[in-house]
This record gives structure tokens, C-alpha cells and sequence, in this order.
């Protein structure tokens, strides 16, 4: 069996958190030659190049970033470990919390549900991660998050058995700049025959409420745009390019922040909230307080 050496890996973190040697040396107070050779001899173990040489900077390659990932998490639990142990836990459970969320779930509805782990304790260090639902379940399944937040249940057909605990539901509201609002709100939905639209990709279950909604009405829009990112999609939205979707649940944040109005509302299809786990029963009092804000928040 190979072992780790984990004072490599420390080196080797806290160079790549710096981006120099140098840096790194003064924070762990060693010899520029000491910390470089045991980077190598790292580098040596692992048979990949983890850093390249840009200018005066240090810059990981591809494995590099994936090697600094497990550090994070490696130095991230041995800090968890001796907070536990001097009795600063919440109860024996861990005072991190790391949350993976769909990177199409909106930003304002999730940062109200993550809020409340916060309030059940205060020593508990956040993590939110974001990224497609495929790549997340990975991580949950190996046990490098603890809870996924999505907008579609996890797919059945895993090896690893996972639960899908329902947070609630929000309807789909379609909003836009005062002017397009003004043209296309009137005469709502046969108004969109033609009109400008900005839609999520096809992939997206937001899109898949869409699509049908439309055909069922032989509603042809001009789609304009699609976007792999509700963000970007909302940025076009606000620049006036199209109308796009939101979540109902938060009509009034879309609004304020994007500076737009409601186009209309689609009469039947809902968007549904997942927490996905590796457990069927829910324990830990973060991810507790996370799921009864979710279900609050969505009338669930």
C-alpha cells in the first residue's frame, strides 16, 4: 500500500493557496529549498506535475487542483477533529457542514434555506459547493458533501442507495424590462406567440416544464438565447434581450434585483425542491434546520 505523506501535502497546500514559495515558506516558517524539495517529492509519489511555472507564479495543473480539493477537505476535517475533541461540536456531530447545490437551483431561494444551519450553532463552518447534479452525487456518494439541493430528484438507477426528501414546490413566473413587459403582458400567454425568449437548456428541468407548456398552446416564441446559467440567463433578461422564467416563490426578489416585471404566470407546471441524502432519516440538526426553512419558505 502507498502511504500519503501528509506533511507534503501541507507543503504543497499552502503553496498552491499562496501562489509562490516564498509566501508559503513565511507562513510555515521553512527553508525556500525544504519546501520545493518536498513538493517534488510528492509530486514523485503521485507520478503527476502538480504545479507549472507561470512568470514569477506558481499555477496548478489539472491534477493539481484535484489534489489541492481532497487537501481542503483532508485539513478542513483534522480542524473539525480537534474542535470535536475540545468539546466545541455541536452535540458529537460535525461542526462542518459542506452542501452541494445544482448550479441552476436559484441563488436566492437556496442562501434563505443555508442560512438557518447557521443559526442552530454557531461554531458550524459552512461549505457550499456548486456544480451539475451528476458530479455532486459523486461527491455525496464518496462522502465529501453532506447534503445535495436540487431541483429534480436523484435518478434511480444509482448504485449507492440515496433519498430524496421533498422541500416544496413553486410555480414559474415569467418576468422582463418594463417595456417588454408592456408589449407582451397583455393578452398573456397567446401574446408570446413571436416574442423574445430567454430558456434554460434543454437539460434543465425548468426547460422541461417549458417546452410542453408552450406546445400544448402552439405557442411558437422567438427563443433568443439558452443559457446554461440562471444567472447569465437573468443578466440578458435585465439587458432587455428577451422574456425569461423564474421561480414563483421569489417573484418579488426577481423583480428588485434584476430591476423587472412580471410578464405572466404559468397556470400548471410547478418547479420542485430536492435535499438529497445517503440517509433515509435526517439526523444532523444543520441539515434539519436547512430542510424545515426550505419547507417553510415553499409551503411545503
Amino acid at each position: 500500500m502507498d502511504w500519503l505523506n501528509y506533511h507534503h501535502l501541507l507543503y504543497f497546500w499552502s503553496v498552491a493557496k499562496h501562489g509562490t514559495v516564498t509566501k508559503a515558506c513565511e507562513e510555515l516558517r521553512l527553508a525556500q529549498p525544504t519546501v520545493s524539495g518536498q513538493i517534488r517529492m510528492l509530486e514523485d509519489t503521485l507520478g503527476e506535475k502538480l504545479f507549472v511555472r507561470v512568470g514569477r507564479r506558481l499555477v496548478m495543473t489539472e491534477m493539481g487542483q484535484v489534489v489541492f480539493k481532497y487537501a481542503e477537505d483532508i485539513f478542513a476535517t483534522g480542524q473539525e477533529l480537534m474542535r470535536a475533541v475540545k468539546g466545541h461540536g455541536t452535540k458529537g456531530y460535525p461542526s462542518r457542514l459542506v452542501v452541494g447545490m445544482v448550479d441552476v437551483v436559484s441563488k436566492p431561494i437556496a442562501t434563505q434555506f443555508l442560512k438557518s444551519a447557521l443559526k442552530v450553532d454557531q461554531q458550524t463552518l459552512l461549505v457550499c459547493r456548486e456544480d451539475k447534479l451528476p458530479f455532486l452525487l459523486t461527491d455525496l456518494v464518496i462522502h465529501q458533501l453532506d447534503l445535495v439541493i436540487a431541483d429534480c430528484p436523484a435518478p434511480p438507477n444509482n448504485k449507492v442507495r440515496m433519498y430524496n426528501h421533498l422541500l416544496g414546490e413553486s410555480g414559474v413566473t415569467l418576468f422582463a424590462t418594463a417595456k417588454l413587459a408592456a408589449q407582451y403582458g397583455r393578452g398573456f400567454p397567446q401574446s408570446l406567440q413571436g416574442a423574445p425568449l430567454l430558456l434554460p437548456t434543454s437539460d434543465s428541468p425548468l426547460r422541461q416544464l417549458l417546452d410542453p407548456w408552450l406546445a400544448h398552446r402552439q405557442l411558437s416564441p422567438n427563443i433568443v438565447g439558452e443559457f446554461d446559467d440562471s444567472l447569465t440567463l437573468k443578466a440578458f433578461g435585465q439587458d432587455g434581450y428577451g422574456i425569461f422564467p423564474g421561480a414563483t416563490a421569489i417573484e418579488r426578489e426577481i423583480c428588485r434585483q434584476y430591476r423587472v416585471q412580471v410578464v405572466g404566470r404559468l397556470d400548471s407546471p410547478k418547479l420542485y425542491f430536492y435535499a438529497i441524502t445517503v440517509e433515509r432519516r435526517l439526523k444532523h440538526p444543520a441539515v434539519l434546520a436547512i430542510v424545515r426553512a426550505a419547507r417553510r419558505e415553499l409551503h411545503s
